[in-house]
């Protein structure tokens, strides 16, 4: 049975979502000033993934994100931002985060994060230990093998994973009308022998549900759920994209008036336990969150060279030498 929202809970989750929001807009004014990398904005996605972390417990579960959930994970606490942003800058691992946070690193590489999840899920179990990963990922991840042999090896083993398919209706420039020809990608499950439940993923309340109902299923030994949270982004695929090339605008307008922090704003206005300044709050605290984060990245020092340590059991020639100059400007900074 899936845990009530209460109403602490319910500004706690408004709150995450207005701060993830801010600091995807810092962080893309940052990218155009060529200060970071390329970054995915979450823009649209903030419930999916607000909603989905506030079922889980940080103390037991383990979130597997891909490139834009990192904004939105302060459930997990502050130094995930934190993580964020230094690895936007540059450094691979993020800088160092103190243990036990159950969050791995941003995923870039498409779907490779759901196999391991489905590890560290069939890690709990053999331990014994109380507690799911969940994994989130696009509909484009859908499309990539690496999905179909997770899925399949989840609903063998019955591990306590939960797969959350961010369907934002586009994988880059591709709509959900050329990605599947199947009615939906929770329909996907039925091949894995699990659960498939399609939710409102503009909805917080509504992810929260669903993800909840999985986890405490998972957790009495039942095995895996496939969840499809259905949303739209309404900002670019990444800073390196163009949106306009193809979304079309009486459709993404038509998802603006679906903005989640502004309908989840109004539904709590409508309830008595939002107003305009909690709102003003929420916004001062967002924006200093992200300035913290910011101001801490860009302060670490510069990668070490043990990023090419783990990478394989013998290093490469080109490694060694890539090593060397690595080390060598290094000591020319010092």
């Amino acid at each position: 049975m899936a845990t009530p929202v209460n109403n602490e809970d319910l500004v706690g989750m408004l709150c995450e979502m207005i701060k993830a929001r801010i600091s995807s807009e810092r962080l893309w004014a940052l990218q155009r000033q060529g200060r970071i990398g390329t970054i995915a904005p979450i823009n649209g996605q903030e419930a999916t993934t607000v909603g989905a972390t506030w079922a889980l417990d940080p103390e037991h579960d383990w979130v597997l994100p891909q490139y834009r959930e990192p904004m939105a994970l302060g459930r997990y606490g502050p130094e995930i931002l934190n993580r964020f942003a230094a690895w936007a800058i540059g450094h691979p691992l993020g800088g160092h985060i103190p243990e036990p946070i159950r969050v791995f690193p941003p995923q870039i590489s498409l779907a490779t994060q759901i196999l391991h999840a489905v590890g560290v899920a069939w890690a709990l179990k053999l331990r014994g230990e109380p507690g799911v990963a969940l994994v989130f990922f696009g509909d484009g991840s859908s499309s990539e093998g690496d999905f179909y042999e997770a899925g399949n090896l989840a609903g063998v083993l019955e591990v306590p994973v939960i797969f959350l398919c961010s369907n934002n209706q586009w994988a880059i420039s591709t709509p959900t009308s050329r990605q599947t020809a199947a009615a939906g990608f929770a329909a996907k499950a039925e091949a894995f022998g699990i659960p498939g439940v399609t939710v409102d993923g503009m909805d917080p309340v509504a992810v929260h549900e669903v993800v909840s109902a999985a986890r405490d299923r998972a957790l009495a030994g039942r095995g895996a759920t496939l969840i499809e949270a259905v949303n739209y982004r309404l900002a670019a695929h990444t800073t390196a994209d163009d949106p306009t090339r193809y979304v079309p605008p009486k459709e993404l307008a038509e998802a603006q008036t679906r903005d989640p922090l502004v309908v989840f704003r109004r539904q709590l206005e409508d309830r008595g336990i939002w107003d305009r300044s909690m709102q003003s709050d929420a916004e001062v605290a967002g924006t200093q969150a992200i300035d913290e984060a910011w101001a801490w990245a860009s302060n670490l020092p510069l990668q070490q060279t043990e990023l090419f340590d783990h990478v394989f059991a013998t290093p490469t020639e080109r490694q060694r030498l890539q090593r060397d100059k690595l080390t060598a400007y290094l000591q020319d900074q010092q």
